[in-house]
Order: C-alpha cells, then structure tokens, then sequence
C-alpha cells in the first residue's frame, strides 16, 4: 500500500530504532499528525501477562489531570434522577429508559452508570450491553451508590484502560490541539496507572513495547522507568 506525501514525511521525523522520552515522545506526536482534523493521540501498550489469569487481567481507571479532549455522554440508570441530572449526566432514569434501550435499540450514550440497586434490571441487558462495552461494573467505578461522584468524575476526563487478550491495551490520552505539556501530563499519569497495575506475579519485563501515535499518524517508542 503506497504511503501518502503527508505520512512519509511524519516518518522522516521519527527515528523508528529510538525510545522516546515522554516529553519528547509528546511534542513529536503533535509534529507527526497528518490529518487536517483535531486527532485523538493514543497509547498503545503491550504487557508481559496473561490475561487468562484473574491477577493479571489487567483492568482500571484513572482521571486524565486534563481529559481526552472527548465528549462523553453519561447515562445514569438510579433511583436518584436528580443528583445524577445535577452532577451532569445527560440521560438518568429507572426501569424506563432499560426499556427504551431493550424496545428502541437506543444507544445515544458513551457510558453507563448505575446504582447497585439497578444492577438486577441492568443485568438482564448484559448480551446487549456487554459487547458494546457498556455494561456499568464495580472494577472501573461505574456501578456505586454515590452517582453523581461517578457522573462528575467521568464528565471531568475519567477513562478505562484494560488488556485484551492478546496483552496489549489502548487508550485514547489527548488531543493534538493540546499543547505538549498537557500531552505529557496526561501520557505520565495514564503510564504511572499502569505500572501501579503491575501483578505481583509477573517477573522480569512488565511492559515489552509501548508506542504514542494520532490517528494515522506513524508510532513513537517511548520509554520511561518501570518497564
């Protein structure tokens, strides 16, 4: 497949045999985008673990110190419509807006969060919400009893990180309309989550490759310590 002009000339700049630091690594990644719209910057990391282990099934969150840049839409299934509503959810309810989904195949939401007393209901759901990934869970903060916390930390830059089954994991971080500061803040905490994350089994090298890039933008090799 022949590269475009824009695209061989964002490689020319990155040195495919270094690692990066992750200052450098961010203010390369804004230099690298080749799309005329404002692209997500990603990380993509892959891990020593098997995720077939429970204590290695590697799965969180974190609340990025200046957001991904992304609009999220929160629905809020509770009994406590208001506080959610407050808090900043763009669609709370009960039984009737489960039913909404179930009837309507309505999904004009990002993420969903619940009340544990709403989990029965939700539940029943699970084949059509588990694939699309919205299903609300305990592990990433999504199903509580204080919601409008839940709600607010989302609105303010709260995102997922987990490992698939190959090990490998992949967060959206930034924007490249940010500047390179807040990039690096951002890429610091996301790669300070996941050492935290490191199972006490594994041994040796925890993180064998991890790589910033936008979209279609070419991959920058970062390193830092803990690896």
């Amino acid at each position: 497949m022949k590269k475009g002009k824009k695209y061989v000339a964002a490689l020319e700049k990155v040195d495919s045999n270094k690692f990066y630091t992750i200052e450098e690594a961010s203010k390369l990644v804004k230099e690298t985008s080749t799309v005329k719209f404002d692209a997500t910057v990603d990380a993509s990391f892959n891990l020593n673990v098997d995720p077939k282990q429970a204590d290695q099934a590697i799965r969180g969150t974190l609340i990025l110190p200046h957001g991904n840049g992304k609009s999220v839409k929160v629905l809020a299934v509770t009994d406590k419509v208001d506080a959610a509503k407050e808090a900043g959810a763009d669609y709370a309810g009960g039984k009737e807006i489960l039913e909404k989904i179930q009837k309507e195949n309505w999904f004009d939401f990002d993420v969903m969060v619940a009340t544990p007393n709403m989990m029965g209901e939700i539940g029943k759901l699970g084949r059509v919400l588990g694939p699309k990934g919205l299903m609300p869970n305990p592990k990433t903060g999504t199903v509580t009893m204080d919601i409008a916390k839940a709600v607010k930390e989302i609105k303010a830059g709260k995102v997922e990180y987990r490992v698939d089954k190959e090990a490998n994991m992949h967060v959206s971080f930034a924007r490249v309309s940010f500047d390179a500061k807040k990039i690096a803040e951002n890429l610091q905490a996301l790669v300070d989550a996941v050492i935290k994350a490191r199972p006490a089994s594994v041994k040796g090298t925890y993180v064998k490759n991890a790589v910033v890039h936008t979209t279609m933008g070419p991959a920058i090799h970062i390193t830092f310590e803990g690896r």
